[in-house]
């Protein structure tokens, strides 16, 4: 992991296409603003671990319906 140290008003870089800024600090709260492309999708990690989640869960199903119907059809 990387560990960098920024104050308000400074960005950090990833690739060419993705800045992340920090824009305020307040006690332990700090707000940091995300510019990325509309095709890269940005996502708090709670969030982005239940689309994994709900994916792997319609996957897990999605294999199921099949087995049932191969079974159906006396494969």
């Amino acid at each position: 992991m990387l560990v960098l140290t920024r104050k308000s008003n400074q960005s950090i870089m990833i690739g060419d296409d993705i800045e992340v800024s920090v824009l305020s600090i307040m006690g332990e709260k700090v707000r940091i603003g995300i510019q990325a492309p509309r095709d890269i999708p940005v996502f708090r990690k709670e969030v982005y671990l239940e689309i994994q989640e709900e994916r792997q869960k319609v996957g897990a199903r999605a294999e199921v319906d099949a087995a049932l119907e191969r079974m159906g059809r006396g494969e």
